[in-house]
């Protein structure tokens, strides 16, 4: 049954429909039978999904919606908002996934009987897989204080950390934590049943847990500023680093990307807290869906209300908010945790570095994602030498940029051990891995960066030192570091690399620019010739829209997700001509995947850009914000497409403009109607001229490097300056 009450914006209505956002705005201003707003604003409207849907399969502008875009509309139109939707689905998913049969005798009834019956269900799957989940009947603090339905928290419960240790004294909290999950009524539930029946079919096809990373990727990827997310791939480095470990603790989970890395096996146990009710909420699902073993899962601010007060883990892994000035400074001047010095206002970082230590047993390691200032600053010096001399401070990886948001920025990676002996000679372990910096924004060479990384870490942690590499590790005594500003960049303390062959690499270089060159001068257009007056009279013109409909091409839009390990091409790519670099978020959701002479264009930005799919880039994920057409060979040339997509007026007539964007309607872009072999003359014209971009971009690369390099050759003395 679908949920009338379900709204959906213009932005979502063009993904069920394959079309930009300013074919709606036509649809609206054309069809006097459009569905009128049911809620939102004048600026942003929002329709009821059930009588959109209708509308599209009237006109024809729709055959049938996709399953995973219902599911998806009714979540993120859902009256209780999208996090609340994505909350009830995850419990719903995991009922599913540890008992299927009880779903299917729950679900088998009305929505009102499903609602009433779902609590209890869920009462008996989550107690004993999320330790400390608040049952119904208790008090809705939530609803007293006016918060948002998600943060449904009962009065604060103890949680039960999995390690028994002596607690530790600490200062009260103002706010204490409260468990991450509240077993939603029946009241609160009847609204989503319509979502939760759409969700048990996505999963019946899908499976739960791909289903719930799905709901969950596309939520995080349509709100990209509201999260900061750790990317797998240095998730998995983290959890590396702390080896194979049996009690876990993440103090500021996010979206459980951490846990998520090392929850492999059903025997261990994993803390998380986080200070947004949300998040703790969604972690505590997702870990649950993905392995067996208990999940405590606490939401309140770790620093001032630490949810694990008596906590001894054999891990911490931890990605801090940096640069937090309103931490605690003044609330927690005494509290027991600063073993190695109290951390300025602007050290919330050394704040994070100090509760990780304190969480630990003897010996337990933790891995913290820190920005790189924190390494130098000088308000930090003390804390920096007194986590050296002790022996807490075991390495510093610089890691290259791009790792994580910001991805300008190359942060580093801080690995500690609570010391459990006294170190006669201690050494720090200083790793950079920047040289993996990958060009464009496809991220570093994560395989070169786990590599270096995880062997240098291994050698020093067995052997307590390793051999130099100049430029990318060394262990260094501490005596060294302990100077007036205790500097702890990789960067500043390690051997410059060698080059031997500088000369000869540039060399090379130079050849490669002078053959470049000479291919340019050759793929050079020649002087253009102006068309007589008598023969420039206009063709007739058609559109994308129309040829799509007429069958001669097919239009498919970027995705949201895919297949781990698959080169995404990004709409950077498109733009500046280079190979596949990006990444999507993992999920279950079918790639777009690009073939042979097909057309790419980007939909933001402004540039007329139109990229013909060859060889070398075919088989890639069509990433976000991009357009594939997918042309019939019978009907259209793909070259004569790509050149009169890319005119300037053409583009301009095209598009729309908001205060700070530009987006390309490609439906409404024109080309002429031309018989096939007219249009191989148009195509040959156009493919001569995308060689001679081509090889300019290449010359502009070349020299670019030759200039660098020679700098950098004369500066550090490997090339001669006659």
């Amino acid at each position: 049954m679908q949920d009338n009450a379900t709204e959906v914006t213009a932005a979502g209505i063009a993904r069920l429909a394959g079309v930009g956002r300013a074919a709606v705005s036509n649809w609206r201003r054309r069809h006097a039978d459009f569905p009128r707003p049911v809620g939102g604003t004048e600026t942003s409207p929002a329709f009821a999904l059930a009588e959109v849907e209708e509308w599209l399969r009237r006109h024809r502008k729709l055959a049938e919606v996709p399953l995973k875009e219902r599911v998806w509309q009714q979540l993120a139109g859902h009256p209780d908002g999208p996090v609340t939707a994505l909350v009830h689905a995850g419990c719903a998913l995991l009922l599913i996934h540890d008992r299927p049969p009880v779903w299917l005798d729950i679900s088998s009834g009305t929505d009102e009987r499903l609602a009433a019956l779902l609590p209890t269900a869920l009462d008996e799957v989550l107690t004993p897989r999320v330790p400390g989940t608040a049952r119904p009947g208790r008090t809705d603090r939530s609803r007293v204080n006016g918060q948002n339905p998600v943060n449904t928290q009962p009065a604060a419960t103890p949680v039960t950390p999995a390690t028994p240790a002596t607690p530790a004294t600490q200062a009260t909290p103002a706010t204490p934590p409260t468990p991450a999950l509240a077993i939603p009524t029946a009241p609160r539930l009847l609204p989503s049943v319509p979502l939760l029946r759409g969700v048990a079919e996505l999963a019946a096809d899908r499976g739960a847990r791909p289903t719930f990373e799905f709901l969950l990727g596309r939520h995080l990827d349509a709100n990209p500023r509201q999260y900061t997310l750790t990317p797998p791939d240095l998730a998995g480095l983290m959890a590396a680093l702390v080896g194979t470990p049996a009690t876990v603790l993440d103090p500021s989970c996010g979206t459980g990307a951490l846990l998520r890395a090392v929850a492999d096996r059903p025997d261990r146990r994993l803390h998380a807290q986080d200070s947004s009710p949300e998040l703790a909420a969604l972690t505590a699902l997702r870990l649950a869906l993905h392995t067996r073993a208990p999940v405590h899962a606490a939401a309140g601010d770790t620093l001032r209300a630490d949810a694990y007060p008596g906590l001894r883990a054999d891990a911490v892994l931890c990605h801090p908010p940096f640069n937090e000035r309103n931490w605690g400074h003044d609330d927690l001047a005494y509290d027991p945790r600063w073993e190695y010095g109290f951390p300025a206002r602007t050290e919330s970082e050394l704040a994070w570095v100090q509760h990780a230590l304190a969480r630990l047993r003897d010996g337990g390691t933790a891995v913290l994602l820190m920005p790189p200032a924190v390494a130098s600053r000088r308000s930090g010096r003390r804390i920096r030498a007194d986590l050296l001399r002790r022996g807490a401070l075991r390495a510093v990886v610089a890691l290259p940029a791009g790792a994580a948001p910001p991805y300008s920025v190359p942060l580093h990676l801080w690995v500690l051990r609570r010391p459990d002996r006294t170190h006669a000679q201690p050494e720090l372990l200083l790793v950079d891995a920047g040289r993996f910096t990958a060009e464009g924004r496809g991220g570093p060479d994560w395989p070169g960066v786990r590599e270096t990384v995880l062997d240098a870490w291994g050698a020093f942690d067995r052997d307590g030192g390793v051999e130099e590499r100049p430029g990318v590790a060394r262990s260094v005594p501490v005596i060294e570091l302990l100077d007036d500003d205790v500097d702890l960049t990789p960067a500043r303390r390690l051997p410059p690399p060698t080059d031997t062959d500088g000369a000869g690499r540039l060399a090379d270089v130079r050849a490669r620019l002078d053959e470049t060159l000479r291919l340019t001068a050759e793929l050079a257009p020649p002087p253009a010739e102006p068309v007589p007056s008598a023969a420039s009279g206009r063709l007739p013109l058609t559109t994308v829209g129309e040829l799509a409909r007429a069958g001669a091409l097919v239009m498919r839009t970027g995705g949201h997700g895919g297949r781990a390990r698959v080169p995404v091409l990004t709409d950077h790519d498109v733009l500046a001509g280079t190979a596949p670099s990006g990444t999507l978020p993992e999920s279950e959701e079918e790639p777009v995947l690009t073939e042979p002479g097909d057309v790419v264009l980007p939909v933001l930005g402004g540039g007329a850009v139109a990229r013909v799919v060859d060889d070398a880039i075919a088989g890639a994920v069509l990433g976000r914000n991009l357009v594939l057409l997918r042309p019939d060979p019978a009907a259209l040339d793909a070259w004569f497409l790509a050149g009169f997509l890319r005119g300037t007026a053409n583009h301009r007539q095209a598009s729309s403009y908001a205060s700070t964007a530009t987006r390309l309607d490609v439906r409404r872009l024109q080309l002429p109607r031309l018989a096939p072999d007219e249009q191989r003359r148009y195509g040959e014209r156009f493919h001569a001229l995308d060689a001679f971009e081509r090889a300019l971009r290449e010359a502009g690369r070349l020299g670019e490097q030759l200039v660098r390099g020679m700098y950098d050759g004369l500066t550090d003395g490997t090339i001669a300056p006659d």
